[in-house]
């Protein structure tokens, strides 16, 4: 199926290979095959793999949510579907602490706790926090955790 011998990288064969399966018979919102599966499908390593569904998504055929995995993009899909887990995480947690759910000077729940909440790694909760950090919405002490800041300090709604 591969020319592993032949010109063209195989990522980009890869990557016609998994297009034409999508014009053929996937709709939008169906799950693309995941990396791992195309490692052992086409026996290739796991950065072959990434730079096939990188293809697609370059092309907007497919869009990528961190730890939920690749979908298959709707012509012209809205950018809420590609907004990066972490960011869709601190809007959330932007929208609790405007609701006063989480109140000012007060603790955010422990990484752990926001990671089970969310079903997202510990790193992307910690890229989450950090946005907020920067948007002034929370605080961070060293070795104590992270506050959400008084109303005075926060940006604008």
């Amino acid at each position: 199926m591969l020319d592993r011998s032949g010109g063209t990288y195989l990522y980009v064969q890869i990557s016609e290979v998994l297009k034409a399966r999508i014009i053929e018979g996937l709709s939008p919102g169906d799950v693309l095959i995941s990396e791992a599966g195309i490692q052992r499908e086409f026996r290739v390593a796991r950065t072959t793999a990434r730079r096939a569904i990188r293809v697609l998504r370059n092309q907007g055929l497919v869009h990528t949510r961190q730890g939920g995995g690749t979908f298959v993009s709707a012509p012209g899909a809205a950018e809420a579907d590609q907004v990066p887990l972490y960011r869709q995480i601190a809007e959330l947690i932007r929208k609790r602490i405007e609701a006063g759910e989480l109140p000012a000077q007060r603790p955010l729940p422990s990484e752990v706790t926001l990671v089970r909440q969310y079903g997202a790694a510990r790193e992307t909760v910690r890229r989450a926090i950090a946005l907020l950090r920067e948007q002034g919405w929370v605080f961070t002490i060293p070795h104590r955790g992270s506050y959400v800041s008084p109303e005075d300090r926060r940006p604008p709604s």
